[in-house]
């Protein structure tokens, strides 16, 4: 399906605006997340935003924790899922990360651990629920 799919880093408000467009959609719309945990350490945070021949299909982030680097808020809107839109978001926050960056983690949902897999993440520990869904920690080894 996409023909001309592109990850950008959000660096302007313009963009910033249609990465929360979407993560409003997927999360908070579709998933009955809290809207104030969906808009946490936002300043922090690099973001990205994937599109489709120029329309927002998805968006994520990443941030320096205390452990080393989170990426979060992989959020694919649902008539791009199973486009490789997810694939294409995951490895552009990989290609992001400085190079210092040797404690990579992420919470993963149940139904996306199979996508991190493919970039050398594992599940650490047991299955917690985090804004009412059912996560994984995950680490890149």
């Amino acid at each position: 399906m996409p023909t001309n799919l592109k990850v950008e880093k959000a660096t302007d408000q313009t963009t910033i605006d249609k990465v929360h467009a979407v993560r409003h959609e997927v999360f908070v719309i579709e998933q009955n997340c809290p809207p104030e945990l969906e808009w946490e350490f936002e300043e922090e945070s690099t973001h990205f935003l994937a599109t489709v021949d120029g329309e927002p299909a998805g968006a994520c982030r990443w941030r320096k924790t205390d452990k080393g680097y989170k990426l979060e808020r992989f959020a694919v809107l649902q008539k791009f899922r199973g486009h490789g839109v997810g694939q294409a978001l995951v490895q552009a926050v990989l290609n992001d990360l400085p190079d210092d960056a040797d404690y990579v983690y992420l919470h993963a949902q149940i139904q996306a651990v199979s996508l991190y897999e493919k970039f050398n993440f594992e599940k650490t520990g047991p299955e917690f629920e985090e804004a009412g869904i059912r996560h994984y920690k995950m680490i890149r080894k």
